[in-house]
């Protein structure tokens, strides 16, 4: 939405209009919901769709910028000028939630009947609980897995229906992947020193017995050192450390990675700009049999504790959990719901791709939660590039980055 016509809801709202020109009536409760969604994601759509009901409730939509938000949101609640619903980015959420922001919705989810905690898959669900309580509810998810070219696999003799299992494999693959004449990388992925370098890191750590309470557990270690054996021999482009995921996909996209860690956000993408045959598989673990995990990304919902209207409030998240067997048809967008079967697209590829990801979530873990996460993320950044960039080891740069986090967790 532009300033200019933001700026115009308040005299919209007088004349007893609603920002998707619908006639208002002035017994209309009117809240206010703020997200980055633009217009062709589920935010604003479903906004609409509720207003569509004309059920006494009317909901006002500003669009936000994602740098913003945090800032712009604690600053709104601080003065007493806070959104009645917010959608936040999951890591970002036990902060708001800790200090008071949200409202415990605990009580009216017992009471809900479309609401009802079982039905979500346990790594969205966490990220909306603090201290026991529910303070919100997922929006939509996402995770993370592993494209392959099976073109590639077949001109390297290897088979296409096996691709690797642990990361032993993963490196052993990507070495005969690798073909610097053809300009082919073994994999890509993001190890930029933002949230998504974390994003990518965090589940190879968990897997290996640690997490952000202890990034330094031995097989945490064992999962940087597999990172480094990939970049310094060259497995991976050296943009590796400054881009994010979406450029290192379109770079497996172009034929110039034979495999690439990314999420389902890239169907449709690939759907389009993939010439080749390719298909999608677990993160590899460790070893043989050992415990799964993968990232967890996306929004929650969540109402500010200083709304006027909880009850009302309330409702609309009802309404939105009650679309959420839309949300991939729609949007493109996961559920965060096990309870929801994805009908198939009719796209052979994008529907086995999509049945991996589905699969993928169950292990799905949260970032944190913690309400100082951008701290220990930041940590955990900084020991990836040190150890990537050869300045410590993997296992001095995670001491480093435990010494930090145990100073922020007190």
């Amino acid at each position: 939405m532009g300033i200019r016509k933001f700026a115009m809801v308040g005299a919209l709202a007088l004349a007893g209009v609603s920002l998707f020109g619908l006639t208002a009536k002035a017994e209309d409760v009117t809240l206010t919901l703020w997200s980055l969604d633009k217009d062709i994601q589920p935010a604003p759509n479903l906004v609409k769709e509720f207003n569509a009901q004309n059920n006494g409730i009317k909901i006002e939509y500003r669009l936000i910028q994602f740098d913003d938000v945090v800032t712009e949101a604690m600053r709104a609640y601080a003065t007493g000028q806070a959104p009645d619903i917010i959608a936040v980015d999951n890591p970002e959420h036990a902060m708001f939630a800790s200090r008071g922001a949200f409202l415990d919705i605990s009580d009216m989810i017992k009471g809900s009947s479309v609401i009802k905690p079982d039905n979500y898959f346990p790594g969205p669900l966490k990220s909306v609980e603090w201290d026991g309580k529910y303070f919100g509810i997922p929006k939509a998810t996402n995770t993370i897995a592993l494209y392959y070219n099976k073109d590639m696999f077949k001109a390297k003799g290897l088979d296409p229906n096996k691709p690797p299992q642990t990361w032993d494999e993963l490196v052993e693959d990507a070495r005969k992947l690798t073909d610097p004449a053809k300009n082919v990388y073994g994999l890509a992925f993001s190890a930029k020193a933002n949230e998504e370098g974390t994003f990518q890191f965090l589940p190879w750590a968990q897997m290996g017995g640690g997490g952000y309470q202890n990034i330094n557990a031995e097989g945490a270690v064992k999962a940087l050192e597999t990172w480094k054996t990939i970049m310094d021999e060259k497995l991976a482009s050296p943009d590796t450390l400054t881009r994010g995921q979406w450029d290192s996909t379109g770079t497996f996209n172009s034929g110039n990675a034979a495999m690439a860690i990314s999420g389902p956000w890239e169907l449709d993408r690939m759907t389009k700009e993939a010439k080749f045959d390719w298909g999608v598989a677990l993160l590899p673990v460790p070893k043989e049999g050992a415990e799964r995990s993968s990232a967890m990304g996306d929004f929650n919902w969540a109402i500010f504790s200083s709304t006027k209207h909880p009850a009302e409030a309330f409702k609309a998240l009802e309404f939105f959990a009650s679309q959420d067997d839309k949300m991939f048809k729609n949007y493109g967008q996961l559920p965060a719901r096990s309870d929801i079967t994805i009908p198939e697209t009719g796209e052979k590829l994008k529907d086995e791709g999509l049945k991996v990801f589905i699969e993928q979530l169950k292990y799905a873990k949260p970032r944190g939660p913690h309400p100082q996460w951008p701290k220990i993320s930041k940590a955990i950044q900084d020991a990836i590039q040190a150890a990537l960039t050869g300045q410590m080891t993997p296992k001095d740069a995670l001491d480093q980055a435990a010494e930090k986090i145990k100073a922020v967790l007190g």
